[in-house]
């Protein structure tokens, strides 16, 4: 009888197939809300962990970002640090290119050389035109093929309202970007490269062993609060700021284009932000790795998958409503192998009462291959032990 057994298990082991898995996801609906007028050609606010639109005003109009600019510039200065492609030791030669920029700068001298964590401070503190193109062309061994790699991550972002001429922002025919598209590079930005931050909330520095003073352009790091993120203003673009700030875990950037004069800028930022923070709040749901479920494995060379959540989860709310908030977590019943990296098993509900308020697929993160002659053999053996 126990052979018997042992033959039917060995049937069943040697019997695979496979399973498909597929659930729809709608889109989070971020429609613009003019709860109050903003000073300012356009504006927006937005949380940073979701994207959640807040408050908007003309946030897909094309407009002259000037050195705002940089936001996209950091951003693949940092991809470069972060990856390390360059390192902060670095140092740089500065090319007649490079020195030649006006506007904001910290007067690099052709031939000059620089530590990049001193040019990254340059363009953070300073918003630095020299430092910046230095850096650009570091990376990429000239500004115009930087910029090159500017546009082709605003594309892959879905950014369309955006081109960039430049990796500085001073006046060129064609260079252009939105609120919105702005925001969205800012939010990248602070979440894919968090070290950011570590610069852009220095309020004063110095370079050149100390001979050469660095203050903030962004008053609102010293006034405020706030810890970035990024100044700009020529006479076609008037007064734009992306600016940052943290209270408790909810983190919203307000960006602001074509304000008329930099007190309104600030003031009309802080006009954003206060009002974010005072009507809403970030509710954490998940932390990352979290265990949430274990699936039975059907002819793998594993026999249970745990199912554990990919990223820490959570979703902005109105002050009050986090009663209201409810999670559940569906699992398909089981899988069989091979199952490959990427296949759904799952999703995560978030509703606000009876309304779905953010859907996260569940997948499969590693290969689950089919057993191997070795794991069935070990399987076999486990089993007859066991009778």
């Amino acid at each position: 009888m126990k052979r018997f057994y042992v033959i039917l298990l060995i049937i069943a082991l040697i019997s695979f197939g496979d399973i498909n898995y597929g659930f729809a996801f709608g889109e989070e609906n971020n429609n613009e809300n003019m709860p109050f007028d903003v000073n300012a050609k356009s504006a927006i606010l937005i949380d940073s962990d979701t994207g959640t639109i807040l408050y908007g005003k003309n946030v897909h109009e094309k407009l002259p970002p000037a050195s705002v600019t940089k936001v996209m510039t950091l951003y693949l200065i940092m991809e470069a640090v972060d990856s390390g492609k360059i390192k902060l030791n670095d140092m740089l030669r500065v090319s007649e290119h490079a020195s030649s920029m006006g506007g904001s700068q910290i007067y690099l001298a052709p031939g000059e050389e620089m530590t990049a964590e001193d040019l990254i401070k340059a363009v953070t503190i300073a918003s630095a035109n020299d430092a910046a193109v230095a850096l650009a062309e570091y990376i990429a061994g000239s500004e115009q093929l930087f910029v090159d790699m500017m546009n082709d991550t605003a594309q892959k972002l879905g950014l369309n309202g955006t081109h960039f001429v430049n990796a500085t922002g001073l006046p060129a025919d064609n260079h252009y970007t939105s609120v919105y598209d702005t925001a969205i590079i800012s939010m990248k930005l602070i979440n894919d490269h968090p070290s950011i931050l570590k610069y852009t909330s220095i309020w004063m520095d110095t370079l050149r062993d100390g001979k050469f003073g660095l203050a903030n352009t962004n008053k609102l790091i010293r006034t405020y609060g706030a810890d970035g993120l990024k100044t700009g203003s020529t006479d076609e673009a008037k007064y734009c700021l992306s600016a940052t700030k943290k209270i408790d875990d909810t983190r919203l950037i307000a960006v602001i284009f074509g304000a008329p004069d930099s007190k309104t800028r600030f003031n009309e930022t802080i006009k954003l932000l206060d009002y974010g923070f005072a009507n809403y709040e970030t509710y954490n749901l998940f932390k990352k790795n979290e265990l949430i479920g274990n699936l039975t494995v059907e002819k793998g060379n594993v026999d249970i998958y745990e199912v554990k959540v990919p990223e820490n989860i959570s979703v902005l709310i109105k002050k009050g409503e986090k009663n209201n908030i409810t999670k559940t977590v569906e699992l398909t019943d089981k899988i069989k192998a091979p199952v490959k990296s990427g296949d759904i098993i799952g999703k995560i509900i978030v509703k606000n009462g009876e309304n779905v308020i953010k859907e996260i697929p569940l997948e499969v993160t590693s290969d689950i291959p089919k057993a191997s002659i070795l794991n069935i053999t070990k399987k076999i053996y486990k089993a007859w032990l066991n009778f």
